[in-house]
């Protein structure tokens, strides 16, 4: 049977190495999801729509400060509500002031408060931390000529807990060029499932956006559900330009995950990230980290 595993994460701003895991949401950490019973009823959308109907009800609150309090979440940084249902507490907003952006035009900020992994340019052959053909861009983005653009260019695969801010946030000023839906399935997407199953991100429902930023060029975007996340809501409207740190969109309730291609020599990652991707670690950054540099 497939084994929950700890997964390795460097904190940046704490500066340490932890295991992340959490034993209430054991089926998130599976290494070998189609091995999994349990995986395999939960990936199913119907156990996603259930799962949702019983959160957004009033009994579901009890949950929540037993799991605040479990999880040593800091509940000063958000906004102060009365939360009706663990869905409305699931999606919990910062309070104004509480993550910034770069200010300067050159640095991209973390558009998600989550685990990252990145590449100054991903290859195919590649094994660890995740096998390079994991993130095929055609595959991802839907489309060959959709991939054409992005082909040595960096690549960015972000992983969202449970725990975590479930909001997506702009990383820059621009337009959404394009858009689809695509994908059915909600397999989990850490780094020892893929490992084992690399086409998970291949079938799992997601949401692709090209977006054209302004200091960044074009950017595939690919918000990928994953285990009781099928509900990818765009918030802000895809025929309007956008601002940088402005909120984008809304995971609803569980794990997720992003995948992020940028053109060749447009931007790079951060070294840090790089370095902890070559070690096989993710880097937990807050909401409007640094992440990369402009390089033209």
């Amino acid at each position: 049977m497939s084994k929950p595993l700890p997964l390795p994460v460097w904190d940046r701003k704490a500066g340490e190495l932890v295991q992340d895991f959490m034993d209430d949401s054991r089926s998130t950490y599976e290494s070998r999801p189609r091995r999994s019973l349990t995986q395999w009823l939960q990936s199913h959308p119907m156990y996603d729509w259930l799962l949702a109907a019983y959160q957004n009800t009033s009994l579901s609150a009890r949950k929540i400060e037993p799991f605040i309090r479990k999880h040593g979440i800091d509940i000063s940084e958000f906004e102060p509500v009365s939360y009706r249902s663990y869905a409305e507490f699931f999606e919990r907003r910062f309070r104004p002031g509480a993550r910034s952006f770069p200010e300067s035009a050159d640095e991209m900020g973390a558009f998600a408060e989550a685990r990252y992994f990145a590449w100054e340019q991903l290859l195919e052959d590649q094994q660890f931390p995740i096998k390079g053909h994991s993130l095929n861009a055609r595959q991802l983005l839907g489309a060959e000529d959709r991939a054409k653009p992005f082909i040595g260019g960096s690549v960015l695969l972000v992983r969202l807990a449970p725990v975590d801010y479930h909001h997506v946030h702009y990383s820059d000023d621009g337009t959404t060029l394009e858009q689809e839906r695509l994908g059915d399935r909600l397999w989990t997407v850490n780094r020892n499932a893929l490992q084992n199953q690399p086409d998970i991100l291949f079938r799992n429902e997601r949401n692709m956006n090209i977006l054209l930023t302004r200091n960044f060029g074009r950017i595939g975007f690919v918000e990928i559900g994953a285990l009781s996340v099928g509900r990818i809501v765009q918030v802000h409207p895809l025929d309007k330009p956008f601002r940088r740190g402005a909120e984008k969109s809304i995971f609803r309730f569980g794990g997720s995950a992003i995948a992020v291609f940028g053109e060749p020599g447009a931007w790079r990652p951060a070294d840090d990230l790089l370095e902890k991707t070559n070690a096989g670690t993710e880097t937990f950054l807050r909401l409007g980290e640094p992440l990369a540099k402009r390089l033209r």
